[in-house]
């Protein structure tokens, strides 16, 4: 099965991987979260390249960039991931356009304590037209419910080393840092941070 691994965006603060959510100026609708089907794997392949590369694309090399949105964001992939009942996308909507969109399912960071049953949170991207209103943190609540729906169980999150504000954000819902990776960008290496959050 695909896995991303890729590093959640901060769902609270703009900063490179980090974004608020809300209505843009001007426009008063609430955004609105649903799962996403294996019919909206275009669009999930479309909404995920291009928040990828509206917060990120200007940190790598065009051509390391197109080769990880080829590799990781294709719509047979998507389609894969939607098909599958271990896995979950949601897409965040407003005014009928597609605007950010989350991912979850079983953990596949690279940690030795990782056991079959854990969760982890894979994907939480807005677009910046989105930003400010407070629905990233639903996004996030809603695949905590989705990943804890039969009960409570470790969770895992991957996050990049730089983005402090996520830390914080994820500290507060009880994940703590317990190892680091290398997340590839065609040939760029990120550091990553491993949080996970225990059962109590």
């Amino acid at each position: 099965m695909p896995d991303d691994r890729r590093a959640v965006a901060d769902p609270g603060c703009a900063t490179r991987r980090g974004a608020r959510i809300g209505a843009p100026e001007g426009v008063t609708a609430e955004p609105t979260i649903r799962r996403a089907t294996p019919g909206d794997a275009a669009t999930v392949s479309r909404i995920a390249a291009r928040a990828f590369t509206e917060s990120f694309g200007h940190l790598y090399p065009d051509e390391d960039l197109q080769a990880f949105l080829a590799t990781n964001f294709t719509v047979e992939r998507q389609a894969q991931i939607l098909a599958h009942p271990d896995y979950a996308i949601w897409l965040l909507e407003l005014e009928g356009e597609v605007v950010g969109h989350a991912a979850a399912g079983p953990c596949g960071l690279p940690h030795p304590q990782v056991a079959d049953g854990d969760g982890e949170v894979k994907r939480l991207y807005v677009l910046k037209q989105a930003q400010n209103g407070g629905a990233g943190s639903r996004l996030f609540r809603t695949m905590l419910d989705w990943l804890e729906r039969n009960g409570p169980r470790t969770l895992w999150i991957g996050v990049w080393s730089e983005n402090l504000a996520a830390q914080r954000f994820y500290a507060r819902h009880g994940f703590g840092k317990v190892g680091e990776y290398e997340f590839p960008v065609g040939r760029a290496r990120d550091l990553e941070f491993i949080l996970r959050r225990v059962p109590e």
